[in-house]
């Protein structure tokens, strides 16, 4: 990634309270329209102050990362998201706290992603956008970027909660980043976290659930570089056709497939859809099973139309989302371990993605 660096001057004294690193990749957060008034552009951060004079009153020393080319969150990659580890990795003894600016179509894959990424994290990596470009009067822009520092800054503010892992901040909550999906496109509150509760809520203060909170690692920070994408999501239907399952299986180079099944975990029964994902799995194909539902969780064999995806060694996702499910394929398939060891690692709880 090619960016620009720049430091904006708050408030901060001589001894500022905390330090944080803002990363803007691109999304709607960032934008304003253009002379015309009908184009919306990406503003420059050196207008920052103009933009959101409220962050002269921040009690934080802020560097601004900048991505010289932003990125709608609709072309983001594995490579993206491996540069942000990167960046965060280099920067990482300099601040106290991260917020990452990013589109909110896919944030909650990004999320996800760099949790696992970030193996041992202990300061908050805030990721926040907006519905409504901070160009406009009426937005959420301003009220999400201030907030997502203010949590940020909790890293380096001495008997303050604060947050160690990978989150999202929207409409007054602080999610869980690998526990959220997006559930509105119009609206101001755009992501639900169906099996976890909230980290925070942000009223006259922020109010922190710390029993909610992932606890301080014992290990320095290990930030991982591989990750594998030859994997593939098939939601089921009724009526899917076996042309359709069989295209999805028989995908050549194909190692993981997240199977987005119905209710607790069920599948239909029908001969040839059994043959076709025993023949998967026998040939090495993982599949991790995971409810379209956006609360609850998969209990394979509790239902008979689920008892034989178990029999036959599809792993249960438990409450694990889609986004969270996909990208942990590609984080333990990039890792070059036995099918075992990958399967084991699946079932397990690596950064707060599933209940056990």
């Amino acid at each position: 990634m090619n960016y620009t660096k720049l430091d904006v001057h708050t408030a901060a004294p001589l001894h500022p309270e905390a330090s944080v690193l803002l990363i803007y990749t691109g999304g709607t957060l960032g934008m304003v329209y253009d002379i015309s008034g009908k184009h919306l552009i990406p503003f420059n951060f050196d207008q920052i102050l103009h933009r959101v004079p409220e962050l002269q009153q921040i009690n934080v020393l802020l560097t601004v990362l900048s991505l010289n080319e932003p990125i709608d969150s609709s072309n983001i990659s594995i490579e993206h998201w491996l540069d942000l580890a990167h960046i965060i990795e280099e920067h990482y003894h300099f601040y106290d706290g991260f917020v990452i600016l990013h589109g909110t179509d896919t944030m909650s894959y990004t999320a996800s992603a760099l949790s696992y990424l970030l193996e041992n994290l202990a300061k908050p990596v805030i990721l926040t956008g907006a519905q409504v470009p901070i160009g406009k009067v009426r937005n959420d822009a301003r009220f999400n970027l201030i907030s997502a520092l203010e949590i940020a800054a909790k890293g380096g503010a001495e008997g303050s909660t604060h947050v160690p892992e990978v989150a999202i901040y929207f409409d007054n909550v602080l999610l869980r980043g690998n526990r959220t999906k997006k559930v509105e496109s119009s609206h101001f509150d755009a992501f639900k976290s169906g099996n976890y509760p909230p980290l925070a809520e942000a009223g006259i203060e922020l109010e922190f659930e710390q029993r909610h909170i992932l606890p301080n690692p014992e290990k320095p920070l290990k930030v991982h570089r591989k990750l594998d994408n030859r994997v593939a999501i098939l939601k089921l239907f009724p009526g899917i056709s076996e042309m359709v399952v069989r295209s999805v299986l028989s995908s050549q180079g194909l190692r993981g497939l997240v199977l987005e099944t119905y209710g607790a975990g069920n599948a239909p029964t029908t001969d040839w859809f059994l043959k076709l994902l025993r023949e998967a799995i026998n040939n090495g194909l993982i599949i991790l099973n995971v409810s379209q539902c956006d609360e609850g969780n998969v209990n394979q064999g509790l239902y008979e139309t689920s008892r034989y995806l178990e029999e036959m060694g599809v792993i249960g996702g438990a409450d694990m989302t889609t986004e969270a499910a996909i990208t942990k394929l590609m984080f333990v398939l990039g890792q070059d371990l036995s099918l075992e060891e990958s399967k084991k690692i699946l079932r397990g709880n690596l950064r707060g993605e599933i209940t056990l």
